[in-house]
């Protein structure tokens, strides 16, 4: 004959089932405080927002130019892009306008497919104010060096999206203790990621604006290193919860950063 399990036998097996599955025998301590209710993962609305945004300035710039495969630049200058003599004569609202704007069908579908791709994951990582000041901060800082470096006119969101590269890299290298195996290799990706794309960029000196993604990725990588989250492991619970903090000075570090980049545009002298 065999005696039914009692619940001392029930928690013995469930503590071996966890010790095997999580390296570690869960705190069944009666002061063990219950772990806080898990977020909701948000939806990447602002992500998309932006995808709807280029799309119908994009469509808006066809219907102007009366073609649908690529706009006039007398449109795309009306419209707002990077046009540097306007620039210094005091038309800086066209670095930001720039980041929406697209010169072909080509260069819009591959803009929107990375920024899809890039977008939801950069977006749940630092949330959605945090993840659009990103985005437009990157796409700023672009066309920045764009004004800088080449003389021609340029339009293109290429820069914001560099600047997901950099912004998304930082999160992974920042955290890389916390995720181990996996974020070091998220890192050497994006790393590759990130290369690839420029040395292409360069090597096609005249149809891209490589200084346009090398600033939006510079600026990435800064701005990501006052709002990304840090991440840190709570291991009163079990499973251990993983905690996101943000910087506490994070938004005065991307106030003096902004300040910096109006200074610099006054500055800069144009391509």
């Amino acid at each position: 004959m065999t005696r039914p399990p009692d619940e001392s036998d029930e928690i013995e097996a469930f503590l071996r089932r966890a010790e095997r599955e999580f390296g570690r025998r869960p705190d069944l301590a009666e002061n063990t405080p219950p772990p806080p209710p898990r977020p909701a993962i948000p939806r990447p609305v602002v992500t998309y927002s932006l995808l709807w945004i280029i799309g119908i300035v994009y469509l808006l710039s066809c219907v102007l130019s009366g073609s649908f495969f690529q706009p006039t630049l007398s449109v795309l200058v009306v419209l707002g892009a990077k046009v540097n003599e306007r620039i210094a004569t005091g038309e800086v609202w066209r670095l930001l306008t720039a980041t929406v704007l697209h010169a072909n069908l080509i260069h819009i579908f591959f803009n929107g497919y990375a920024l899809s791709v890039l977008g939801p994951e950069t977006e749940r990582f630092y949330g959605h104010v945090r993840f659009l000041v990103l985005y437009f901060l990157s796409g700023v800082g672009g066309s920045i060096a764009s004004y800088a470096f080449s003389p021609a006119p340029a339009v293109g969101a290429s820069g914001a999206i560099f600047g997901l590269i950099g912004g998304l890299g930082m999160f992974y290298y920042l955290n890389r203790q916390v995720l181990g195996q996996f974020g070091q290799d998220q890192v050497r990706g994006i790393v590759a990621i990130a290369v690839i794309n420029l040395l292409i960029g360069f090597a096609a000196q005249g149809v891209i604006d490589n200084w346009g993604h090398l600033g939006g990725l510079v600026s990435g990588v800064l701005v990501s290193l006052a709002l990304s989250p840090r991440l840190t492991i709570d291991s009163r619970f079990f499973p251990p919860l993983l905690i996101r903090r943000f910087p506490r000075q994070g938004w005065l570090w991307v106030t003096a950063f902004t300040l910096g980049m109006m200074v610099l545009v006054r500055l800069v002298q144009p391509a």
